[in-house]
């Protein structure tokens, strides 16, 4: 089995279940999971006046936040005991977009006890590749609640 079809995900993940994309920014940009198997997810976005850039095109701040997003979430189903943070990031932007929707798709690449490595692929509606990304996300334990006084 090669690393990014490493099976991470609970059998019974649905897309409807992965809630943490319906808040903040990723609601703001209209980020919402389509697909959830046992070795990856897809989510998708619009391409729209939130997600463009001044010339028209999808913004790559845009298609980081879709890829950081869908990371965080991936690496919450693994680990929902923990405390999930984005560590680093990179993207390389292939393919201009102007309308429609892009689609993203999280594997994992590396699942450890301190850290999660998640590759992203965004897709055009023609299965373009438009963005290959790279999320690396630290585990942490959840901070204790302050002492009640």
């Amino acid at each position: 089995m090669s690393e990014s079809q490493l099976a991470v995900f609970p059998p019974d993940a649905s897309p409807a279940a992965l809630s943490s994309a319906r808040f903040g920014l990723a609601a703001h940009l209209g980020i919402e999971f389509v697909e959830a198997t046992p070795t990856y997810l897809r989510a998708r976005m619009p391409v729209d006046e939130r997600t463009k850039q001044p010339y028209g095109l999808l913004h790559g701040g845009a298609s980081v936040a879709l890829a950081e997003t869908m990371g965080s979430v991936a690496s919450h189903l693994v680990s929902p005991e923990r405390m999930v943070v984005g560590l680093e990031i990179n993207a390389n932007h292939l393919r201009a977009v102007r309308e429609g929707f892009v689609y993203g798709t999280v594997t994992a690449l590396h699942i450890g006890s301190s850290t999660h490595v998640w590759d992203i692929r965004i897709r055009d509606e023609e299965g373009r590749l438009v963005c290959v990304s790279r999320l690396t996300v630290a585990v942490l334990n959840r901070p204790s609640p302050p002492p009640v006084v």
